[in-house]
Order: structure tokens, then sequence, then C-alpha cells
């Protein structure tokens, strides 16, 4: 037997795991004192279940995460007999290494504390780097957006597709993607010139007349896909998409967004999506995705297969 509870931060994304799993969200109450402090409460029995608690660690980042520590250390009291955080986006992990003289891994503290409030695995998608897996001490079931994302686009009219990672960091995204479309490869060279400055200097790859189609992890000011897509557009690119795993946006993305030459956001519902402004933003959910991975880790089946595209799939989609 197992249970599906959720937070406050996505709660349309949990249903959705919920509605896949084939059972209602458990019951759970998340309430504040006066003073602002969180207050949980699980109501139903939970004792020698397994149980999945979904969480992003998004806006507010500080509230999201108490929730999901506290509902974790609700369910372990309990007497859960195993406690899976399932964390569709994975928050602070933008230092996850010290890039500079005292400042701190943020991504290793939550990871730490996640684990001491008791969970027993974690299911994420697409972390910021993929060192953060070896922050737990605990199992991590590791996915990809890339097999959604990727349907959606073979379903496009793309003329000579080319994959470009918006910065180096992102290559091996882009890699990943270049492979699954049968398309080419480009990569920019930036530089950050402040917390929401970036400057696209190089570009490596042929994008001259071809549809260019960004991805990366994260975006929040969308500084650096902007920043790429003048660069793509100076080299001749065609039509620019941009495929964000998480779009944590704030207003200012939206105003970038408006003034590039980038013709459509893909993302996931792996975060409450803002309004667009009128930009054309196409979500595509991960619940279905999530869903399958809750079902085969309860049943201890592997979850490789959740992370590719087969290639006579989008031959198919194609002909």
């Amino acid at each position: 037997m197992f249970r599906v509870f959720a937070g406050n931060s996505n709660r349309a994304l949990a249903e959705g795991i919920a509605r896949y799993v084939g059972q209602p969200l458990g019951e759970i109450e998340i309430a504040r004192f006066p003073d602002g402090e969180i207050f949980v409460k699980i109501l139903e029995h939970v004792r020698g279940l397994d149980i999945f608690i979904v969480q992003s660690i998004c806006h507010p980042p500080n509230e999201n995460l108490m929730e999901l520590l506290i509902m974790i250390d609700a369910a372990k009291r309990a007497s859960a007999e195993r406690i899976t955080a399932v964390i569709p986006f994975f928050g602070y992990a933008r230092q996850d290494r010290k890039d500079q003289p005292s400042v701190p891994i943020t991504a290793k503290l939550v990871a730490n504390l996640i684990v001491a409030a008791g969970a027993n695995r974690v299911l994420s998608m697409d972390f910021h780097s993929q060192q953060i897996q070896g922050f737990f001490d605990i199992p991590v079931d590791h996915l990809y957006a890339a097999p959604v994302m990727v349907e959606y686009l073979i379903g496009k009219p793309l003329k000579e597709p080319v994959v470009v990672s918006p910065d180096p960091g992102g290559l091996k995204m882009a890699v990943a993607y270049a492979e699954m479309l049968g398309g080419g490869l480009a990569l920019v060279a930036k530089q950050r010139k402040g917390p929401t400055e970036v400057e696209a200097s190089h570009l490596v790859g042929e994008v001259n007349g071809r549809d260019a189609i960004m991805v990366d992890d994260l975006t929040t000011t969308a500084g650096t896909l902007t920043a790429a897509a003048r660069l793509l557009e100076e080299h001749g690119a065609r039509d620019i998409y941009a495929v964000v795993s998480h779009a944590v946006i704030a207003p200012m993305a939206i105003d970038r967004l408006k003034q590039s030459r980038i013709k459509e956001l893909v993302v996931t519902d792996s975060v409450p999506i803002v309004d667009s402004g009128g930009f054309p933003i196409t979500v595509l959910s991960v619940a279905d995705l999530l869903g399958e991975a809750v079902l085969r880790i309860h049943r201890n089946e592997s979850v490789t297969d959740l992370f590719k595209v087969r290639a006579s799939e989008i031959g198919a989609r194609r002909g």
C-alpha cells in the first residue's frame, strides 16, 4: 500500500500525479500558528505504508522547504514504512560548489536537511548540476524532462533544427536533446556581469538559416536565454525557441522575453507558471512521468526507461 501527499508549492501537479497513480491525494492539514510557524497533521493512517510527499522548493522557497521537512517528519513519526520526497524542482541548487571564498554550498545543506528530517528516498527532475545526486546519503531517482519536451518538439515543423546550449554548463543536456531530435549542436559562451546581467560573446556551431532550440534546466530572469538569442539572431538563425525544465520566472523575465527574438518558451509544470503577459509560453505536464516513477519505485522496479525517447518513436511521429 502507498499514499501520495502534497504540500502547497504545486498542488495542480500533485493532483496530476495522484490521478496517474489512480488514487486521491492523502488528507493532510497544513496551517500556520499566529507567529507564522508551520503546523502539519496527517489526517489518515500511514503506519507501515509507502509514503510519497510531493513538494517543489520554489517560490517562496523558504516556506516550501520548511513545509517539506515538517511533512517528512510528521510521516516518520506516524511510523510510515518508507518516505520518498518527490521534489519536481530542487531549489537552492545554484550554489552547488565553493566558487568564491566564504560562501555556502546550499544544495548540500538542503540535501542534509531532507535526510535528517527522515526521508528514505528522493525523486527529482533535472537537477541544476549532476553532482547534487551525490549530496544525498539516501537513494536518488533523477528524472529528465527531455522525453516530454522532445515529444512536443518533434510535432513542430522545424527546419534543420540545431540544439543550442546557452552556456557551457548545459552542453551535456544539449547533446542529449540533439541526439533525440537528430539535429545539430551549437554552444554559446557567456560572461555573467551581475546577478541579472549576462553577455553572450561567442558562438560555436552553425545556425544560419536553421531553427535554433535553446535548452536549459532553469531560468529566472531570462538573461542567459535572451542574450544567447541575440547572438543567434546575429548569426542568421531562423526561428528561435527556448526549452527550459524549470521556469522560476521573475517579472523582469517576461519583459525581456517580449523584447527578444525568442518565438516560444516551452516549460514544464514542475513549478507554477506566472502570468506570461501575452508572451507565448507552452507548459507541458510532467505529472505522468513522475506518476510512473512513483509506481515503479513503489513496486521496486527500474525507472531507467523513463530517461529516454526511443528513436523508433521519434521516427514514427515524424512520419
